[in-house]
């Protein structure tokens, strides 16, 4: 028998208890002739504690760091105890020990605070994956997938598996695609989604379906985004929003109580798209704080009185004005101004400065524009961004989808700055009622806000006859919110096959386009297709912000880096010339 306990499970219950312990080194601590040693394992840390006469083995025998040992002995209370450890009430007093394996030196410390940095830990992931800190992300992720599927079982919901090797119909990010050597010169796609198969099993009648899946997405990584990821996709037939909504909130309710202990009562907040552009600058809102977005002027339209009395060209040549209140912030000396300024002319901002506007505790006001404004006016200025005394006024003036833009970040940098974005305070919403579609201007279409298969809200079908009005159709669309991310998005999907044609060509898809890619889906509708709707989740980035990160790599066993690349496998890499003949293939020359 290798070993009758873990390295986590010991306390003062045991003590006099002979066991048998194997594991991993992690420390190695020598005090003349006794040695402390802190073995480890995926359940805890243990230490043992090695007499004289043990003492004289190890110094012919000498351990090393993430050596693999067994040891035998007894269980007794610790003289030094250590708090950290669920174990630090005992060790083990060592009769004998055998070295199982022994191990290299890593390159880098096995300890929550290493000395890698991120290439070198992904080199050699297997030894990362030893740290406790990604142990509990990878415990944190297993708790979250099973309360999922207990609560998705509780209510009817089937787990149904769906191909990975599909038809490329890239509609959204570029798909990743196999060839095939049985059939020549052409290729299959990995999915980006299983969205037709979702709503091909709702023709089929399975009504509640779901599945944790992979999905793949050829896009520029970031840090919460991998080319390879994980969902949780669900399905239903016979609902409307109203239902989808309730579902999930449910589902997200009992996940948070079930693997954070936090018990979320009232109903999430409601917003629509159009109001969280407006009063965030972006659709995925950050609520834990409020700080809303003024909307001083926007597309030349003055929505503030002063304006109108100032001739103050950044201003009056600007398309949009926008502004925020920052709480208690008017104390702000000269040089946090400026690193403010200097934050917003960094180039993925890309603003040209900031006006500002202090509004003292003494009821007085100073502006970096004092020579175009009178004090009375910056009252009135302030008055319509509802800042109070103490209350610093940031200002942003430029074109419109640029400046709102920026002061959504910026806004999201003050509530950093402030400390009112605290990790452990949880703040979901669901943003409704997005636009159907969206404008491109580069290729001069119209193209999905979401994608091809969502419905329109029922009373705006009529418009969907007149292209001129595509830009007022609101989508029977919906997204989770959590803490300023995007975590789920779904809509009711479109399940007649005259309305599904004709979103296909109001994307510009002629009838031969659109059967060819998508005739398989239209045929189904016309055997019998119920209403149907769901929601897809990112798995990976809801465990992350469970976990209090923003990056979703740590929480997944073996991710790529920041350049899609396996740096471990060193994938993608070439294959040898029998495949590639196999494959009808020829590389070409870069």
């Amino acid at each position: 028998m290798y070993r009758t306990h873990t390295c986590g499970e010991l306390s003062m219950q045991h003590v006099g208890t002979t066991v048998t312990m194997a594991g991993w080194v992690q420390t190695i601590r020598k005090f003349g002739s006794i040695t402390f040693t802190d073995l480890r394992d995926r359940y805890g840390i243990t230490q043992l504690y090695f007499n004289e006469m043990l003492n004289a083995r190890l110094d012919k025998t000498p351990l090393g760091r993430e050596f693999i040992l067994q040891v035998k002995g007894k269980v007794v209370e610790r003289s030094n105890k250590n708090p950290k450890l669920t174990t630090g009430d005992i060790e083990i007093e060592v009769t004998d020990f055998t070295i199982m394996n022994s191990a290299a030196t890593p390159p880098f410390t096995i300890e929550d605070d290493t000395d890698g940095g991120d290439e070198l830990r992904m080199k050699y992931r297997y030894l990362d994956l030893r740290r406790p800190v990604l142990r509990k992300n990878l415990e944190l992720r297993y708790k979250v997938n099973r309360s999922v599927r207990n609560y998705l079982d509780t209510l009817g919901f089937w787990d149904i598996e769906t191909p990975f090797l599909i038809k490329s119909t890239p509609e959204g990010a570029r798909d990743f695609v196999v060839p095939s050597r049985m059939n020549q010169g052409q290729f299959y796609a990995l999915p980006q989604s299983p969205q037709t198969f979702k709503q091909l099993l709702m023709v089929s009648g399975y009504d509640r379906y779901y599945q944790v899946v992979k999905c793949f997405r050829d896009e520029d990584l970031r840090a919460d985004r991998q080319p390879e990821f994980t969902q949780i996709d669900c399905e239903m037939s016979f609902v409307e929003q109203e239902d989808i909504l309730n579902t999930f909130e449910g589902l997200f309710k009992h996940v948070f109580k079930d693997v954070k202990g936090v018990d979320i009562k009232e109903e999430f907040p409601r917003m629509t798209f159009d109001d969280a552009m407006w009063n965030y600058g972006n659709d995925k809102p950050d609520i834990r704080f409020e700080m809303k977005i003024s909307n001083v002027k926007a597309l030349n339209k003055v929505y503030c009185d002063v304006l109108n009395s100032v001739d103050f060209k950044v201003f009056s040549d600007a398309e949009t004005i926008v502004a925020i209140s920052v709480p208690g912030a008017s104390e702000y000396t000269r040089k946090q101004i400026d690193e403010l300024v200097e934050w917003v002319k960094r180039p993925q901002i890309g603003m040209s400065g900031i006006v500002n506007v202090k509004c003292n505790a003494d009821g007085t006001y100073k502006s970096s524009v004092d020579k175009f404004f009178t004090e009375e006016q910056l009252k009135s200025l302030a008055g319509f961004c509802n800042a109070k005394p103490g209350d610093l006024i940031l200002i942003l003036a430029g074109a419109e989808t640029r400046t709102r833009k920026a002061m959504s970040e910026l806004r999201l940098e003050m509530g950093n700055r402030l400390g009112l974005r605290n990790p452990d305070n949880y703040k979901p919403l669901w943003v409704i009622d997005f636009p159907l579609f969206e404008y491109d201007e580069e290729d001069d279409r119209w193209v999905a806000r979401h994608h091809p298969f969502t419905s329109p809200k029922p009373e705006q079908i009529a418009l969907m006859d007149d292209r001129s009005r595509y830009g007022e159709i609101k989508a029977n669309a919906y997204d989770i919110v959590l803490n300023g991310t995007e975590i789920g998005g779904g809509s009711i999907r479109i399940f007649q096959r005259d309305l599904q044609e004709k979103m296909f060509a109001a994307l510009g898809m002629d009838k031969e386009e659109a059967n060819e890619k998508f005739g398989f889906l239209m045929g189904a509708f016309e055997y019998g297709a119920p209403p149907h709707g769901g929601i897809a989740f990112g798995f990976d980035r809801l465990c992350a912000l469970l976990g209090g990160q923003e990056t979703i790599r740590d929480f997944i066993a073996f991710p790529k880096n920041n350049a899609g690349r396996d740096v471990m496998l060193d994938a993608p890499s070439a294959i040898d010339d029998k495949q590639m003949t196999e494959l009808n293939l020829q590389a070409k020359d870069a």
